[in-house]
């Protein structure tokens, strides 16, 4: 059996990261001042949504802060694999702050249906709407960029939760334009029910990967066809079976049971073992890749599972 490491946590991710999770921080605290002030100013349920939606986006960046923190920490004695779940644990707690803001905004959506009310036009409030989307516009460039390069599930998760923002801002900007010149009253209320079930949308996805990480889940199909293809492109390899593999954080963790000629010596089994786990790591650069030598022709113990 071969076993080989490649779980970097170079100092440059390390400030990538910690740089997105300061900077979400501070940005969501002045988008929470700010829309506070706008919603004081019109009594807009679009605005207020938006408000929610920020102070939401602030505790949850928050806990993104804390947990990745612990997520960067190198593998030790009592964490062999890392602290790479610590991301996901973090975006599942997101998303229940996602999915709570939603409802919320859903109990107010019904409430302004049955009781409608005009919103009151302030110039400021456009302005502080506006530079809000732009601010947020720029973080979210800014998020994109560390997670093209770190490939941080957390990161990604809390991105989510500001693209959802940069909607409701946009959704709020035309809840005035349509009350103001068309005065339509309801359509404030509108706009906050397509908000939250996009809100709901996103919260969802965010569980969805979360869990897949948690639970163990198999890399994607595509992915561990390209694995496959790569073991049994060696000429010595006849075979592959028992593949499985998972995901942490950043790194992927592969296993397999490679078909030999039963005639190699161990030094020359071994050796075709490290010639595949290299021909991976040139795929999955942050894999940690275990491989196991099995020489055809002689029977293996029954396996809980097998995979072909």
């Amino acid at each position: 059996m071969i076993k080989t490491d490649f779980l970097p946590h170079t100092p440059s991710r390390q400030r990538l990261i910690q740089w997105a999770t300061y900077t979400a921080v501070v940005v969501a605290t002045v988008l929470v001042v700010s829309k506070a002030f706008a919603w004081y100013v019109t009594d807009s349920l679009s605005i207020q949504a938006s408000l929610v939606d920020s102070l939401l986006d602030t505790c949850a960046s928050i806990i993104n802060f804390i947990a990745l923190r612990h997520a960067l920490k190198p593998p030790d004695a009592e964490h062999r694999f890392g602290h790479g779940k610590a991301e996901a644990l973090a975006s599942l707690a997101q998303s229940i702050f996602i999915a709570l803001s939603a409802l919320w905004l859903m109990r107010e959506v019904f409430y302004r249906s049955y009781h409608p009310t005009a919103i009151l036009y302030s110039t400021m409030a456009v302005i502080v709407m506006v530079a809000s989307t732009v601010l947020t516009i720029f973080l979210v460039l800014g998020q994109r960029y560390v997670i093209a390069r770190t490939q941080s599930l957390a990161i990604s998760a809390d991105s989510l939760h500001y693209q959802t923002d940069i909607l409701t801002n946009i959704g709020v900007l035309i809840s005035f334009g349509v009350s103001t010149y068309f005065h339509f009253v309801y359509v404030d209320t509108f706009v906050g029910a397509v908000i939250a079930l996009y809100i709901l949308y996103t919260s969802w996805q965010i569980v969805k990967k979360s869990f897949d990480i948690l639970m163990d889940h198999e890399l994607p199909k595509e992915t561990l066809s390209t694995i496959r293809q790569l073991a049994q492109s060696h000429p010595q390899v006849l075979g592959i079976h028992d593949l499985r593999t998972r995901s942490s954080g950043h790194s992927e963790f592969i296993q397999m049971h490679l078909d030999l000629e039963a005639s190699l010596t161990l030094d020359q089994a071994h050796h075709i073992a490290e010639e595949v786990a290299k021909k991976i790591y040139e795929v999955f650069p942050h894999a940690e890749v275990i491989i196991h030598q099995d020489p055809v022709g002689i029977l293996r113990p029954n396996r809980r599972q097998r995979n072909p």
